[in-house]
């Protein structure tokens, strides 16, 4: 498997993980925290997205949606990466991409590493997600990635 053939896979999991989550906040009590840092996961990869792509900021970094919003971004996301990663080649992997953050710094990063921070993001908070889920006493949505090939959810 080729470097981006492995990145395709990484974000068909991210997504799978995503839903997953819904899953889990829609079947308990949805806890407002939990919410609160999927949209922040949902909008932080759309906001990256833009970077690579050089287009306007068009979400907060930390807006407030519904669980109806989240899954309609979990399903937009997933297509737009899909979109995007196919117009990929091994070569501009290497590429950079200039942009400003959030507090309007700028900064330089290689493509395959900003790639690399949105699926690593994603899972750092999906892994806050679950603890605000058993901290309210129910059980998490089980995410990990090896359950995901395990289960035949990703090729």
């Amino acid at each position: 498997m080729d470097l981006l053939d492995n990145l395709r896979r990484q974000f068909a999991y991210d997504e799978w993980a995503n839903r997953e989550v819904l899953a889990g906040l829609r079947a308990g009590a949805t806890q407002t925290k939990a919410l609160q840092l999927l949209a922040h996961i949902l909008a932080a990869e759309q906001v990256w997205l833009e970077r690579l792509t050089r287009k306007k900021q068009g979400i907060a970094v930390w807006p407030d949606l519904t669980p109806d919003q989240c899954e309609a971004h979990i399903f937009e996301m997933a297509r737009m990466w899909r979109e995007y990663l196919s117009e990929l080649s091994p070569d501009s992997l290497a590429g950079t991409i200039t942009y400003k953050n959030s507090k309007g710094e700028a900064w330089t990063s290689a493509v395959l590493d900003v790639l690399t921070h949105v699926l690593m993001h994603s899972v750092y908070h999906r892994g806050q997600i679950a603890r605000e889920v058993r901290t309210a006493g129910q059980t998490p949505a089980y995410t990990d990635f090896i359950h995901a090939v395990r289960q035949g959810f990703l090729k």
